[in-house]
């Protein structure tokens, strides 16, 4: 698990220097949609599997271990409603809080988080995603929030 973490931790101080480097050559949007390049391919192999399943909520449920093992403390629940297939994702445990200051950013939000919703929505179009609370900005966890159309019964 320790091993995990740390390879987290390491692709994150990766992301947050060439985040910055490419910020400082040309700019936030230019820096932006150049870290998001191949990013969706990669959310898809990432996330696609577990986004067949028939609802979000199972896929969200078989990711927990994969979290858990980053030592990010994951809890999912489902919000489907209305003909919407919905989960929430609530995360106890923010790894890049404090990797984000060594790079000169007071929160990881843009950068992390942000980046990857981005990413799975072109992934994904079908699919939205919201973060509606932000342990960076004081909440006591990050959730976050998904929906697509609920899927015709088979």
């Amino acid at each position: 698990m320790q091993n995990a973490h740390s390879e987290v931790i390491e692709s994150a101080r990766k992301k947050f220097s060439k985040f910055r480097e490419l910020t400082a050559q040309f700019g936030d949007e230019i820096a932006w949609e150049t870290m998001l390049e191949g990013f969706p391919e990669l959310q898809k192999q990432r996330m696609g599997p577990l986004l067949a399943l028939p609802t979000l909520i199972e896929g969200f449920r078989q990711s927990i271990p994969i979290f858990n093992s980053i030592g990010m403390d994951m809890e999912a629940f489902d919000i489907s409603n209305k003909g919407i297939d919905a989960a929430l994702e609530i995360q106890k445990v923010c790894p890049y809080l404090e990797v984000c200051k060594e790079f000169g950013y007071d929160i990881p939000c843009h950068v992390i988080c942000e980046l990857d919703m981005e990413a799975t929505h072109r992934a994904f179009p079908e699919m939205k995603g919201e973060i509606l609370a932000r342990q960076a900005l004081g909440s006591p966890v990050c959730i976050f929030k998904y929906e697509r159309p609920l899927k015709n019964a088979e």
